[in-house]
């Protein structure tokens, strides 16, 4: 970005002006004051609604079911077929909680609000870039609300999660993410040794999410281009972030929580390779970032989806004393090098952390204490934000920059007829980015 764009560019002490304008305004579209409590603690049946009835929103809403008092009242999808999908099943797991006589369900791209006034607390499982205004909506509601992770697919639709946090934190609303290994017991204790210097400084990190691949989707000749982007959601950039955002965000927010910071700026080179017919939409196969924060420290990312290599989805901290990986295998912290003696293992229970995410996040409902794990999820998001504009343009691109980037990818309107912001050329095929010729912003 040339200087004369950066004039042009709100500052962060702008964007928290702003941010707070932003959150006064949906103040006064959810109701003035603080928002009665969506759950009256401890007496009543917490009823849940589902947004988005794809495997991750059926998978959270099966263990939202699974944490004592929860009735599942209301479905919203745009496809009935994977809504039904969704309600046989969760009815087979959970047939006290699950009454598909009784159940309310909706379709299409308002459903999300008609679900939402059912319940008390509402799972947001969309399409990331949705997850913006459909949290909005939950706020407005005054209702407490679990978020799949990322929190949105470009910078605008941050900052608008964080001005609607602002209006939840006053509302007293519980909300929690799916970056679920903030609920991991290994995670967690590990830190607790780093964060009392077992490695000392943290000097460097390896962050990887490198698995197989996954295959579009096939337009049918019966649907729309928005009907098909929305059913091929995962291969364009507006609607999934691009697998850096929409997977690798775990393992970046890794990084950012032991080091207790967000990267000042990233550099890094992508591409596609091996999946690059038109069903794979617009995303990148691969992506290498090196993220640099405040201090110098870097965080080295990898992340790829091929249908054969190397497979690793890991953490690895680098410290002026020692190291520490977190593997499939295990959590370790080490002696620093030459050697690399094991000094300290995590060998106690490690239970499924999606579960646990959710038992902590409706006990703090139940029980009325502060729950509210937004401003980490967003700045993580933000980071893996940081890096696709780095990898699509192949420029350094710094912080201050691509958060306060303009530019939105998601439209204003959405109907099945609605033009996708992304349309394919002659030959079928959609435009990618290049490096060296995309900008960042």
């Amino acid at each position: 970005m040339n200087s004369s764009s950066r004039d042009s560019e709100v500052s962060r002490r702008d964007f928290l002006k702003t941010t707070t304008q932003m959150a006064a305004g949906l103040s006064i579209l959810g109701g003035l004051g603080i928002a009665r409590s969506a759950y009256a603690a401890g007496t009543d049946t917490i009823k849940l609604a589902l947004v988005g009835c794809g495997g991750r929103g059926s998978g959270a809403a099966d263990q939202a079911l699974s944490t004592g008092n929860v009735k599942l009242v209301a479905m919203a999808d745009t496809f009935d077929i994977r809504l039904e999908s969704s309600l046989k099943e969760l009815h087979k797991k959970h047939p006290d909680k699950v009454d598909p006589e009784q159940m309310q369900k909706f379709i299409g791209f308002d459903a999300y609000k008609k679900a939402m006034a059912q319940a008390d607390i509402v799972i947001v499982a969309t399409p990331p870039g949705f997850r913006p205004v459909h949290f909005e909506e939950a706020v407005a509601q005054g209702k407490h609300a679990f978020l799949e992770k990322p929190l949105g697919t470009d910078a605008p639709g941050i900052h608008r999660v964080l001005a609607a946090n602002e209006i939840a934190k006053s509302k007293n609303l519980k909300v929690g993410t799916g970056f679920q290994r903030h609920h991991q017991a290994g995670y967690i204790e590990s830190l607790k040794r780093i964060r009392d210097d077992a490695i000392g400084d943290i000097l460097a990190m390896r962050v990887y999410w490198r698995g197989g691949s996954r295959g579009g989707q096939v337009h049918r000749p019966d649907e729309t281009e928005m009907q098909y982007q929305i059913r091929n959601w995962y291969f364009f950039t507006y609607l999934s972030g691009d697998h850096i955002v929409e997977q690798h965000c775990h393992n970046i927010d890794v990084g950012n929580w032991f080091k207790g910071a967000h990267p000042i700026r990233a550099n890094g080179v992508g591409g596609r390779q091996s999946r690059t017919s038109k069903e794979c939409g617009q995303i990148y196969d691969h992506h290498y970032v090196e993220f640099q924060y405040a201090d110098g420290c870097r965080m080295f990312s990898q992340c790829s989806q091929f249908p054969k290599g190397w497979g690793q989805v890991s953490e690895h901290l680098l410290g002026s004393k020692g190291t520490a990986d977190f593997t499939s295998t295990g959590y370790t912290i080490k002696e620093n090098f030459p050697g690399g003696r094991p000094i300290w293992r995590y060998r106690g229970p490690d239970k499924n952390a999606y579960q646990v995410e959710h038992d902590d996040l409706f006990a703090a409902i139940r029980e009325d204490k502060p729950y509210n794990e937004v401003e980490s999820s967003a700045y993580s998001t933000m980071t893996a934000i940081m890096g696709r504009m780095a990898t699509y343009s192949g420029t350094m691109v710094e912080w201050e920059d691509a958060f306060n980037c303009p530019t939105i990818l998601m439209p204003n309107e959405f109907t099945w007829e609605t033009t996708p912001p992304v349309v394919p050329g002659a030959d079928g095929m959609y435009p990618v980015a290049l490096p060296g010729i995309t900008k960042a912003c």
